[in-house]
């Protein structure tokens, strides 16, 4: 867990440069035996670059679409465009590339706090599940617990609610940690309701791969104690899946809510 936790953390140490009118990043990959670049990768590093162009802000908003697999093997260019930085807020656009083409692209709304109204309307986090329910993902290098298996193949409400604990980061990592987070559950919710199918028949009984997120975040948060990832996936419709779901900490904060959409093309 360590080594994997420490190469996700060297990849959002990304190394920027300034050329007056193009501020660029670059970034490294993560030493994974994934086939492609892991798109929650893509995300972190994202949220990463914007909260680096905008330091006296935070990231609001995040949409990323995903017009062609990255390779592993060659390091990440990260391309910001600012259309307005005020004293509020900022709008960017910021275009990740390697010698194949763009990758992928994200707009990002930048926001400064301000005090105002607080109130909220979820259902109330649960309890943490015990330690009989820990479960492993090879992509998630700290605790996860569920009561859902993702991996079984008997139908199930397309629901999931999974517990992660993150080891201790800086503060200014949460977005982009989250982020990452996000990004590898929503299909395998999504397949839950199939007989016969999960997410471990990936490559033969279907093929998937994103093709747009989409994150907000609500409020500051830290990532070394409890976050609540709960996803509901209510489609499966013309070759594609899409997904949604809230992050809550323990005491029932919500923090951050996110939604994808993914080819999803079953085998005849």
């Amino acid at each position: 867990m360590t080594d994997l936790w420490n190469d996700l953390l060297a990849c959002l140490d990304l190394h920027r440069s300034d050329d007056g009118e193009t501020t660029t990043f670059e970034g490294s990959n993560q030493k994974l035996t994934y086939h492609r670049l892991f798109g929650g990768q893509l995300l972190a590093q994202f949220a990463r670059a914007a909260a680096l162009t905008c330091p006296d802000k935070g990231v609001k908003s995040l949409h990323v679409l995903f017009p062609r697999a990255g390779r592993s093997d060659e390091p990440v260019r990260y391309e910001v465009a600012r259309h307005h930085e005020g004293g509020t807020f900022a709008a960017l656009t910021i275009t990740a590339r390697q010698s194949s083409g763009v990758v992928a692209t994200a707009s990002v709304s930048m926001h400064s706090a301000e005090d105002g109204l607080d109130r909220q309307t979820v259902p109330p986090a649960p309890a943490v599940p015990g330690a009989e329910h820990r479960v492993r993902f090879d992509l998630l290098p700290w605790e996860t617990r569920s009561t859902v298996d993702l991996d079984s193949p008997k139908p199930e409400s397309p629901e999931l609610d999974l517990w992660m604990r993150m080891p201790s980061a800086a503060p200014e990592l949460a977005p982009a940690l989250a982020a990452y987070a996000t990004d590898l559950t929503l299909i395998g919710t999504a397949l839950l309701p199939l007989d016969g199918i999960s997410q471990r028949d990936a490559g033969t009984a279907f093929a998937s791969a994103v093709t747009s997120h989409t994150l907000w975040f609500h409020r500051p948060f830290r990532t070394d104690g409890w976050l609540l990832l709960r996803q509901h996936g209510p489609l499966l419709a013309h070759g594609r899946g899409f997904g949604r779901g809230d992050v809550l900490t323990e005491d029932g904060s919500l923090v951050a809510s996110y939604a994808q959409e993914a080819m999803l093309r079953f085998q005849q």
